[in-house]
Order: structure tokens, then sequence, then C-alpha cells
């Protein structure tokens, strides 16, 4: 099953894109036969109508005008059941037939506004069109003309509808998957050196019942073991070469069926690249699940060599006494984080974490970051 992570939430493939296409030029094509002859006007309502309106127009056989109003009537997941005055529209519709282009049409109350306010224009006739209607949740009398789908009254995203910003870009169109159906909470979870991420990270695995994914681990193991995967990992560690992303993915997509009960995966070590992070949300999402959150500590560069420096002087650990190994090492560190910092920030799932003060102050703020 296809899925996508928007934000904290899930969605599954609901209505693939040539299901979509097929609809949308059978409307065109039943639209051409109600209007006839006179040129239409395409009103179409922003944000979420965008490449509906573009891909109706170029199915619509004939001359036509195209506009774009703007209302407001969705937040979030659910409808606020406040509608905005519309705003938007310069052209005179007077004598004329409009065809006013939804995304999507539930309790109607924002095509309902609509049609008072062309009313009130003296528009000459005018067409309710939609790409989805949801009979189920539509509490107005007026009949919507045109519907390319009718669909339950479920939360939807992609092809223009969103869910808090994200989504729209997609081109097949996802429903949401319930949380009972999609339990797991899979983190990566980043700091620099001695920013205390493995004391965390314990932690974490512990409250929420999460199994921990370390890279280096895995990789040691299968080639101690001898494994398939692990020879052909050797055989380009060998040869002094990066081990191709797949052969990780399979590594830790072999440990992962070993958890079938897990609540969720901390994965330590990957992804350090946008490719390796693009490589990940698709393995998890082959699980019909994906990364929750991508939680980075913070620590300021000062405190980080203060800290590492005091630990030297116990582990005896050579990178832990020379403070110019420290702070390459922590340059090295924040050069590779903001590249995936960004990947996942503008998905909405990177958030940073003060990881200054108490082992018990900090794990709060990752808890609460969790929870979020």
């Amino acid at each position: 099953m296809k899925t996508v992570q928007l934000h904290d939430k899930h969605f599954k493939l609901k209505i693939p894109s040539d299901h979509i296409q097929a609809a949308i030029a059978a409307m065109a094509s039943h639209m051409k036969k109600d209007i006839g002859d006179e040129v239409p006007l395409f009103l179409g309502v922003l944000n979420g109508c965008f490449r509906f309106v573009a891909d109706l127009v170029s199915y619509y056989e004939a001359p036509c005008n195209v506009s774009f109003v703007k209302v407001a009537s969705y937040e979030g997941t659910r409808s606020t059941g406040e509608v905005k005055r519309l705003i938007g529209l310069d052209e005179n519709v007077a004598g004329r037939v409009v065809v006013v282009v939804e995304d999507i049409v539930d309790t109607g109350r924002t095509v309902e506004q609509i049609l008072y306010d062309l009313e009130g224009r003296g528009a000459k006739r005018i067409i309710i069109a939609t790409l989805l209607f949801k009979p189920d949740a539509y509490t107005r009398k007026f009949e919507i003309d045109h519907v390319a789908l009718e669909v339950p009254n479920d939360f939807l995203v992609g092809y223009g509808l969103d869910y808090d910003g994200l989504g729209r870009n997609l081109d097949d169109i996802y429903e949401l998957i319930p949380e009972n159906e999609n339990p797991m909470k899979n983190i990566i979870l980043f700091g620099p050196p001695g920013a205390g991420k493995g004391t965390q990270s314990e932690i974490l695995i512990k409250k929420f019942g999460l199994v921990h994914l370390s890279t280096g681990d895995i990789f040691r193991k299968n080639i101690k073991g001898e494994t398939e995967l692990g020879k052909l990992a050797k055989s380009y560690m060998d040869k002094g070469e990066l081990v191709p992303d797949d052969v990780t993915i399979r590594m830790l997509e072999a440990v992962v069926e070993e958890h079938p009960e897990a609540k969720g995966f901390v994965f330590d070590g990957f992804p350090r690249t946008v490719a390796q992070a693009e490589a990940l949300d698709a393995f998890l999402a082959r699980k019909k699940t994906g990364v929750f959150k991508m939680l980075a500590l913070d620590v300021a560069e000062e405190e980080l060599v203060t800290r590492l420096l005091e630990r030297g002087k116990d582990s005896g650990r050579p990178d832990d006494q020379d403070e110019s190994i420290i702070r390459n090492r922590i340059k090295v560190y924040n050069q590779a984080t903001a590249i995936l910092a960004e990947f996942y920030q503008a998905q909405g799932r990177f958030v940073a974490i003060d990881g200054i003060g108490s082992i018990e102050a900090i794990a709060s703020r990752l808890e609460e970051a969790m929870q979020a």
C-alpha cells in the first residue's frame, strides 16, 4: 500500500492519479455539452483547486476565461465551520456563465456563500463543479452540477488538498490513516559529540518501547556473521568505497522484520544525506509507516568542548583530549546535520531540543516532543 507522511500524520493511497485524470476529462466533456456555445468564466476557489482548474480547462475543448478567488473554511483536519468573505474577484460577471470550481465540497457552506455573492453581481448562470463531493457531509439544498468523484466523509490530501500546508503537490489523493492503525513512532535522534545522545536514546527506548537501530552495529554484525549483505558491504569497504544506500536499507529492513512487536525505532547513524533520508522514507512507506520526527539535541560548541575534555580525563580516548580534534568533530556534525535538518524541516518533522540541563530535564523535553 502506498503511503505518505505529512507532519505527524500518515496517509494511504485513496485515488490514483490516472483515475483522477479520467474523471476530470469526463467532467470537461459533459460540461462542454451543458454550456454549449457560451464562453464561460472558470472561477477557481483557492488554495486547493489550482491543479484541478489547470487540468479541467486543458480538457475543456472550447474558449473560456479563468480567474481565482479565495475563501477559507479549513484548518488542520477539520472544517472550522467558518467562511470568510469572498476576495479577489475583479472580473465583471454580469450576464456571464460562471463555473465555480472547487477541489472538494463537504457541507456546502463555502459554495453557498459564493453563490449568493455571484448572484448579487448579476451572473447569468452559475454552475458548481467539484473534483470531490462528500454526500454524507452535505447539508445544503442546492444541487452540485458537476461532480468528478464522490468520496466518503474522510480527511483527504493530495492533488491540491493539504494538511496544514503540506501535500498539495502530490499527484494522487490520500486518506488519513487513523492513529490506532499507525501507532509506530520512528525517530531519528541526532546530537553532536558530547550532547548525551546515547543516554537520552536509552531513556526514549525504555519510555516508548522503541528499538535502537545503529547502522554501525548492524554493519559489524552482518560482516562478522558473513551474511550475504555483510559480504556485499565488505566488498565495497575493502575497495575504500561507500556502501550503497540500498544495501544499508536492506540491512535495516532485515532488522525491522525481526521486531514486528516494536512500537517504533530509533535510527542512529542513518540517514546522513538527503538521498539516504529519501531512501529511508521509501522503505518505511513500504512498511505502512514513516519517520515521526528528527530530534536534534542543541548544545553550544563551548559547552561541548568543555564536556568532552572533561570526559577525556576518564575515558582515555585521544579524540576526547585534543581540542582541535573535538572542534573538527563538531564542525563535521554540524555540516551533516544542517542538510538533514532542512530536509525534515520542510516536512514539519524537525525538532531542535535544548540539550543544556540535567539528564532528567532534557529527557522531559524529548518526551514532550514525542507526544506533541
